[in-house]
């Protein structure tokens, strides 16, 4: 199994490292430290472009060296640098060309407010990643947690659920943790307006989402340790606060179905979770990628 890791030298990418030795140690899987470069980008006037990009590249190896020399020894890593004008594209072809499993990034723009402050390379990946995308809060790299505590799965049921359970059960099983299925019931303006008086509405809510742990549940395999539960609030985010949360858990979420086929694209649900958030957030594609889609 392989990781890919968008580094930057900032707090940020370090958020994103710690994280993913914590995936790796948990998966028993390799990590691929990347660095995506600009190309002929604000040249200075007495430097050439072969001579811009090779400081440019010695610069980058030793971010990327000096990186990979914190991780853990257990734990086997390579590094890559490649040139595009896109961070986000550059990690997609290295993800493709590697074969990798997942991609992590540090998701807080490194600023002041929020352990979720999205910035431009997260957002680009949360729209067309076509393989799984964890991110990893700010101050994840304060962190003393070496493994996966536990796997939280947020399921709704629409198109790619199924895909969805099968992850966050792969994972919980490497993890050796008990699965934790989540199902939320947030009334706000928007679900509140349907037909029907607020307590009808509710009762309806809390009927589909009954029904939709109850059928995940039935697929999973026989004696495989599951916890469901239903969280219901105002808003996705008071719901999402009833939730118990520790250091080392994760949460898994689907694409939202506007997504295209094998490429994220964060529903309105996951994007409001986001805001409240301080564990890591895995979110899974709605379909696999497949051969077809390498390079």
């Amino acid at each position: 199994m392989r990781l890919i890791v968008g580094y930057l030298a900032t707090p940020s990418g370090d958020d994103g490292l710690t994280l993913a030795v914590r995936l790796a140690r948990t998966l028993e899987a390799r990590i691929d430290l990347c660095i995506v470069l600009p190309t002929d980008r604000l040249l200075p006037d007495l430097v050439t472009v072969g001579g811009y990009e090779q400081i440019l590249f010695q610069r980058a190896q030793k971010w990327l060296d000096d990186a990979a020399a914190t991780v853990p020894e257990d734990i086997e890593v390579d590094t890559h640098i490649s040139f595009n004008e896109s961070f986000a594209e550059g990690l997609i072809q290295q993800a493709a060309r590697l074969e990798a499993d997942a991609i992590v990034v540090g998701a807080a723009h490194d600023g002041l407010m929020g352990r979720y402050t999205i910035g431009s390379v997260t957002s680009d990946l949360l729209y067309s990643a076509p393989v799984p995308l964890a991110l990893a809060p700010r101050g994840t790299r304060y962190s003393k947690v070496d493994r996966v505590r536990e796997v939280t799965c947020a399921l709704g049921r629409r198109k790619g659920a199924d895909l969805l359970l099968e992850t966050a059960v792969r994972a919980s099983a490497a993890a050796g943790t008990p699965l934790r299925l989540v199902s939320l019931v947030a009334l706000d303006p928007m679900y509140g307006s349907l037909r029907g008086d607020n307590e009808s509405v509710h009762e309806r809510a809390i009927r589909h989402a009954n029904e939709t742990l109850n059928s995940a549940k039935d697929g999973l395999p026989e004696g495989f340790p599951v916890e469901a539960t239903i969280v219901d609030g105002p808003t996705v985010e008071a719901a999402v606060n009833k939730l118990d949360w520790h250091d080392g858990d994760i949460i898994m979420v689907g694409s939202s179905r506007l997504g295209a086929p094998r490429r994220l694209f964060l529903g309105s649900t996951a994007a409001k979770m986001l805001r409240v958030l301080e564990v890591p957030m895995v979110v899974v594609p709605r379909e696999q990628f497949s051969d077809q889609d390498l390079p």
